[in-house]
Formats: C-alpha cells, structure tokens, sequence
C-alpha cells in the first residue's frame, strides 16, 4: 500500500508534478464557443456526463444564440431541446430563468462575479468556478465535482468529505497557479485510471505516494476513504 507524503503540501506538489507530465493537454471536455453557451452546458452537465452534454449542445447552440432566445422559450420548448439530458425538465426552468435574468439584469451578458452568478438558476459555486475560470479567465477557487472529491481523499490531501469544505481545506495547500489545473488533471486521471469502483492502481503513476493503493488486504476503494496499511 502506498504512502502518502507529509506534509499536504508536499503530496500536492508531487501529485501535480506527475498528473501534468501524464496529462500534458487535459483541459475542460465541455464544447463552447461563447460564455453564453459555456454557462448552459455547465448547467446541464449536473449529474450528466459530458459527452452527452456535447451531444445535446450541438443542436441545441445553434437555435438558442442569445439570452433572449432562452428567456422567450417556454419550458416546454426547452425540455424538448435538451432531452436526454438528466432531469431535463427542472434544467429547462433553469434555463428559462436564467435567460431572463440575463436580460433583465445584465444585458444578456454572463456576469462574471461568483455572487452573480450563484444567484442564477441551477448554479451553485462549483459551477461559478468553472464559468469564471474558463468564460472570464477570473480563477477565485478549485472546481471540485465528483472526481476531484474522490481522489482528492484517496490521495491523502483532505479528509473533508462536502465538495464546499474540501475547496476550503484545498486552497492552502494547493499553489494557486495551480487551481484550476488540479481540477482537470484529477478529472483526466479519474476517468483514466483512479475510477471510483474499479480504480487501476498497477497502472497508476501515483501508486507509490497514495495511501489508498491497494496492496496485500485490497479493500473497496469506491468511498475515496483513507486506510491505514
């Protein structure tokens, strides 16, 4: 079983130093062109894999260009557009909403502070972050969905277990140039090696320094939690 290294902030550097030499393009998978667009495809991609967002987003970009467009839809129109979506129809009120807001509000622009934009529909800070880091290139905190939730435990840097408190214990320890690098390279690595059911630790380049490694007694690594050897 591997070790982690002590202190956090040395498992940090050593994590990242490998995942960007493994990972060199990894970046965000969501297809965008404008921040209109990035905002609803981050919106939709709550409980929703990305490649299925893309899929949707193909057609769905090229009827709805504006806010206006999405504030005068009904939900209706929108759940249709976006079906296949996961709870498409809340999504589609979300959606709606934030159109109008948009409009009414900031001139059919994305805002680009994190309290405008948690005051949206269906936007909480994780998807802020992501707005602001890839739409204003304003980078105030770490993403952390699920993958980043999962390996961020395994690898020993935070025992937190709430996506809010692990981004509050993250940001000391992490370099903040690095903020929103460790998001996608944790994603990269999480789809690639470190998944949550059937994590391949013979491949993974982070064998030696995570304390989560399965060696002799391998034990369920699905909950991201910490073992002892």
């Amino acid at each position: 079983m591997g070790t982690a290294l002590e202190p956090r902030e040395a498992q940090v550097t050593e994590v990242l130093d490998r995942l960007y030499a493994e990972y060199p393009d990894s970046d965000i998978a969501l297809n965008f062109s404008t921040r209109l667009e990035l905002l609803v495809a981050v919106v939709l991609s709550a409980q929703c894999t990305d490649e299925r967002v893309n899929e949707v987003t193909a057609d769905l970009f090229e009827e709805y260009q504006t806010a206006a467009d999405y504030a005068a839809a009904t939900e209706e129109e929108l759940a249709d557009a976006i079906y296949g979506i996961t709870f498409h129809n809340n999504k589609a009120g979300y959606l709606r909403e934030t159109g109008e807001i948009l409009v009414e509000e900031h001139d059919g622009e994305v805002p680009d502070t994190m309290s405008a934009l948690t005051d949206l529909p269906g936007v909480g800070r994780k998807t802020a972050n992501v707005v602001l880091q890839h739409g204003h290139d304003v980078v105030e905190g770490i993403v952390v969905d699920t993958h980043v939730q999962r390996l961020s435990r395994r690898l020993g840097i935070t025992e937190e277990e709430r996506p809010t408190a692990i981004e509050e214990d993250l940001l000391p320890v992490v370099p903040e140039d690095d903020w929103k690098m460790y998001t996608h390279l944790l994603i990269s690595h999480g789809r690639e090696v470190c998944s949550a059911r059937n994590p391949d630790c013979a491949a993974c380049v982070l064998a030696d320094v995570c304390p989560s490694e399965k060696g002799d007694g391998a034990v369920d690594l699905a909950s991201g939690e910490r073992w002892e050897a």
